[in-house]
């Protein structure tokens, strides 16, 4: 979807989901626990298949959760999405969307919010957040159903790698995940969310790539930490290593220093629109005057 010159501008902020907007894991957040497991062993577990079939960490998780939910319970997309609606979020995480959106209403600018994440999307579908339709996408792990509706493979694995596609998909706004014009080539000024008008908000080094690729050009990425643990080690981390350019602690409630990041950059960006604007107003002027005078 190219840019026409009178559309809106587009700001938009990316999320992962665990530990970015909910404290922990969303499968240790009541479907471990239902298949008889402790968190740990679990994770452990899964570490250990991903090891000795040298496979794809978020390709076992998945596969763990199947085998371990044969003969004890349903495992389909309702039941997931009942587990997703279970999940904690951090403080002002419900309300957080409506408020940035009404913000950049006030510039004339649209604000889009999209989940890029190695937890399941069935899950997160399942959400407060989920329901009330507040991404504008949500990519994430899936997985592929069977003709009784039971989950039996895997259809979408995301890890932190290939995360990053989905950056270039919003960036030229072709947003279905099979659609190959993302490989199409943009002259500049096509692109319907440049990678300037980008945020990356992640917690851990399966963001790093993303927050990396959204610094280098031009974007603002964000590190959170947990609120209640006030554990700072990771973004301090990632500021050292240039992989972001700002931190904040993960609560997203009204007057919080995320919410008022996140407002100047929406400043920022739109002064610089203004700026643009008037800086292609005064060339053309200038260009205009100069063939009158030939």
């Amino acid at each position: 979807m190219k840019r026409k010159p009178n559309d809106r501008p587009v700001i938009a902020i990316c999320y992962d989901f665990d530990k970015t907007l909910t404290p922990d894991d969303m499968q240790a957040q009541g479907f471990i626990q239902s298949v008889g497991f402790d968190v740990k062993d679990f994770w452990d577990d899964v570490n250990k298949i991903a090891s000795e079939q040298d496979m794809d960490t978020n390709l076992a998780y998945m596969y763990k959760m199947v085998q371990e939910a044969r003969g004890k319970h349903i495992f389909n997309r309702e039941s997931l999405q009942e587990y997703g609606s279970k999940i904690d979020l951090f403080p002002g995480v419900e309300s957080w969307f409506d408020r940035i959106n009404k913000y950049g209403e006030l510039y004339g600018m649209d604000i889009e919010h999209y989940i890029i994440s190695s937890g399941l999307k069935e899950m997160i579908e399942g959400t407060v957040l989920g329901k009330r339709d507040v991404f504008k996408r949500i990519y994430a792990s899936s997985f592929y159903y069977d003709d009784k509706g039971e989950a039996v493979w895997a259809a979408q694995a995301i890890n932190y790698t290939n995360k990053t596609q989905f950056l270039f998909r919003i960036e030229k706004g072709v947003l279905d995940i099979n659609d190959d014009e993302v490989n199409s080539y943009y002259k500049p000024g096509e692109h319907r969310v440049p990678f300037t008008h980008m945020v990356y908000i992640g917690d851990s080094d399966t963001d790093i790539p993303c927050m990396r690729l959204v610094s280098m050009n031009g974007g603002h990425s964000i590190g959170v930490y947990n609120p209640y643990t006030q554990d700072k080690a990771k973004v301090y981390r990632m500021i050292r290593e240039k992989r972001i350019q700002h931190y904040a602690e993960a609560d997203y409630s009204e007057g919080k220093e995320l919410e008022s990041l996140v407002k100047l950059i929406i400043d920022k960006l739109s002064a610089g629109d203004v700026l643009d604007q008037q800086t292609q107003k005064d060339k053309e002027e200038a260009l205009h005057d100069y063939s009158k005078s030939e």
